[in-house]
């Protein structure tokens, strides 16, 4: 069939997951003398993808639309069809086809056109379906038909989409549930596409869980098309990974295999790799990559896949990494998979899991087989979580629950490297991510004997960083560690009672012991505290729950508080105090001074929350301890009436706020001297208060006098010396005096 003069007749306008769909539909029609346009076949390199699309679409006197759930929720495929549609609304020109290649349901417009339905045709049924769709008369023959006998040999062309290649032998059936990761399996395909020797072995690492195998076994299903031969070898023990490999000289038909010398069959194999072309071989978790290195094929005929938690693979293949899943691809799995739409739970419930797959997976298999709701999943993962990760079998497409998952490498570590496991076991009770090496290793004397020993030891130590992320356990990055909190939960699990409260203590004294005092005075600690708060949080929740280094905990719960409230976090920071209160009471007793510390600290929190009542309620009951344990002068009591009076101007007491800061000034007075920063926070805020009852050239004179005591205590970029400028300026500007304004 002859094309038109500068018209082609088909654009086949695809989504990407649809590739070899167009592909074998384009090369069918070409085949039957049709002209197409392709964006796999015609658009090359540094060509503008926009205009090249506008053109196909305008040379093109037809498009076929490859209809398909990812086609139809495409925000770039809609264009495409729409200006055809848009040139034959009825249909009477037959100007857009729509071929259906698998279950779904066409929405908006769509519905108004038949579509041609290739689902669960066979190859040659699509194909008369397809080339009897496109015809736009009757399809009887000119001539009658031959009597049908055998037909020749086709010119070998793209494989029917869906058909698998002569040769496979994937364990592994297609996860429908497949999700996201549409990036990876594209970087996957062109570095293995692209012909360089260096690409064609990738190595796919990562955390046991986190999908390296369904992202090989997506792979194989997404292109098998491109291969004549995919051969899966288990690789995770030496005996099956060398008789995976054999069994391929099976398949192979090569001399070599009945040989009983295992070298020799593998030797043939590896040669006959060299030598031909149109395989992909995987490896499927390799623990170490020596341990494939025999069995590598030497040529760039074919493709390797690796999967490993080892991420060392550098020497061997390149690397590429798999993380957990987006926050958004979560969400959509857990509900998608669900069929549930309680968003909010459903990312609560992915944040919990650490948006691992193989965790959400396991979750999801729950909801579903209890007929639960997801909200009700993450209740009982809060309260039960050790229980529910090792319930049940695994999930399809998985070997092992998340329970099961990490025993093996949590064995062989502690086999391979004692004060690896040591050091896990510490990182189980930190925060997860920025986990400090540099702190753990200054700090040393806080750590049970063997790790400290280890961390006084740089081969040592070495050593059992290369342990951790041989298998995955961690990601280090400079002086920090990272480790996934399922893995922290299930190093937990692990540990008996006592072992529990080893570590639990071990944590929190070495967080304690780097957690900065002076928080107010010297902001050069801030960084220090940031980097440090959220291990100060973690590691003060397990002490609780442990029952272990009670004193240390209050502290960081109350310098965390501190800094949160210095940060204007104040929810956070009330948190933080709330949760350091009752720990106090019950380790100090209800009237200890410490108790007054973080009643003193909560009540500050709470005015700036907009809370007066509360605050002068807790502020009271700290100016009440610390008048009782250090009498009435002291400069503890000084801060607690310093505090009261920004209540009680915030109550509207004018009077009784500035009798409470006078009283602050004069025991300041007398403890430090007249120019001491304690001093000038008092005259600061006694200024205030004078402002507000109109007396403000007395004011004027307070706020210039704490200006002068802080000029000579901090740097002019403090956040101290912008407050009394500030205030000094208002009074001016009050007092009509624009030009000291």
């Amino acid at each position: 069939m002859a094309a038109k003069a500068n018209k082609k007749d088909f654009f086949i306008s695809r989504n990407k997951a649809d590739a070899a769909w167009a592909k074998w539909i384009a090369w069918q029609l070409e085949e039957a003398g049709y002209t197409t346009v392709l964006q796999d076949w015609d658009f090359r390199p540094s060509q503008n993808f926009v205009l090249r699309m506008q053109e196909a679409a305008t040379s093109c006197e037809r498009t076929i639309a490859v209809l398909s759930d990812a086609f139809l929720e495409s925000g770039f495929t809609q264009p495409e069809w729409a200006a055809t549609f848009a040139q034959d609304p009825t249909g009477e020109k037959g100007l857009l086809l729509l071929v259906r290649v698998e279950k779904c349901e066409p929405k908006g417009l769509l519905p108004q056109i038949i579509y041609l339905d290739l689902v669960d045709l066979s190859e040659e049924q699509a194909r008369d379906a397809l080339l009897a769709g496109v015809e736009r008369e009757r399809a009887k023959p000119k001539s009658e038909p031959d009597f049908p006998i055998p037909a020749a040999q086709p010119s070998p062309g793209p494989r029917f989409p869906g058909a698998l290649p002569p040769t496979w032998n994937v364990p592994h059936r297609r996860n429908k549930n497949f999700t996201g990761r549409d990036d990876l399996l594209t970087q996957l395909r062109d570095e293995l596409a692209s012909g360089e020797p260096a690409a064609i072995t990738q190595a796919i690492s990562g955390l046991g869980g986190v999908g390296k195998t369904q992202l090989a076994t997506e792979y194989c299903y997404r292109h098998a098309s491109d291969y004549e031969r995919v051969w899966w070898v288990r690789s995770e023990e030496p005996t099956t990974l060398a008789a995976d490999y054999a069994a391929l000289a099976v398949e192979l038909n090569l001399e070599e295999k009945e040989e009983t010398d295992q070298r020799v069959i593998t030797e043939a194999v590896r040669r006959w790799l060299d030598h031909n072309g149109g395989w992909l071989i995987v490896f499927d978790n390799v623990p170490r990559p020596e341990e494939v290195r025999d069995y590598l094929p030497h040529g760039s005929s074919g493709h390797v896949i690796v999967t490993s938690r080892n991420p060392s693979w550098g020497s061997m293949a390149k690397p590429l990494s798999v993380h957990e899943w987006d926050r958004d691809e979560s969400v959509e799995f857990l509900l998608k998979r669900t069929g549930q739409d309680d968003e909010e739970a459903a990312d609560a419930l992915a944040n919990e899991l650490g948006d691992l797959p193989l965790a959400l997976e396991q979750a999801a298999a729950y909801v579903e087989e209890s007929a639960c709701p997801i909200a009700h999943y993450l209740a009982l993962f809060r309260e039960r979580h050790a229980d529910v990760l090792a319930r049940g079998k695994a999930p399809e497409g998985y070997e092992h629950t998340i329970a099961t998952t990490w025993d093996l490498s949590f064995e062989q570590v502690a086999k391979e490297n004692d004060t690896a496991a040591d050091l896990l076991n510490l990182c189980a009770f930190l925060a997860p991510d920025d986990v400090p090496l540099d702190i753990i290793r200054e700090r040393a004397e806080h750590l049970p004997e063997r790790l400290a020993t280890a961390a006084r030891d740089d081969v040592a130590w070495d050593k059992a960083i290369a342990a951790l992320r041989r298998y995955s356990l961690a990601e280090v990055s400079g002086d920090a560690l990272s480790v996934h909190r399922l893995v922290q939960a299930a190093a937990r699990g692990r540990l008996v009672e006592d072992a529990k409260r080893t570590w639990a203590e071990a944590a929190v004294q070495l967080i304690n012991g780097a957690f900065p005092s002076g928080i107010q005075t010297d902001l050069d600690t801030w960084p220090i505290c940031a980097r440090l708060l959220s291990h100060a949080l973690t590691v003060a929740a397990h002490g609780e729950d442990l029952n272990v280094a009670s004193e240390a905990s209050v502290r960081l719960l109350a310098l965390g508080g501190l800094y949160l409230r210095g940060r204007a976090q104040n929810a956070d920071a009330r948190a933080a105090y709330e949760r350091a209160l009752p720990i106090a009471e019950s380790c100090y007793g209800l009237d200890h001074p410490e108790v007054a510390t973080i009643v003193s600290g909560l009540g500050v929190v709470l005015l700036q929350m907009g809370d007066p009542a509360a605050a002068r309620k807790h502020t009271e009951r700290a100016l009440r301890i610390d008048e009782a344990a250090f009498g009435a002068n002291n400069p503890a009591v000084a801060l607690d009436v310093n505090n009261l009076g920004g209540i009680l101007e915030a109550l509207g007491d004018l009077t009784g706020a500035r009798a409470a800061f006078e009283r602050a000034l004069r025991i300041a007075e007398q403890a430090y001297g007249t120019n001491h920063r304690y001093v000038a926070f008092s005259v600061n805020n006694l200024g205030n208060v004078l402002r507000n009852l109109g007396e403000l050239a007395e004011a004027q004179a307070h706020y210039e006098r704490a200006l002068r005591i802080d000029e000579n205590v901090f740097p002019e970029d403090h956040p101290e010396m912008a407050v009394h400028l500030s205030n000094l300026g208002g009074v001016l500007l009050a007092l009509g005096d624009l030009a000291g304004a």
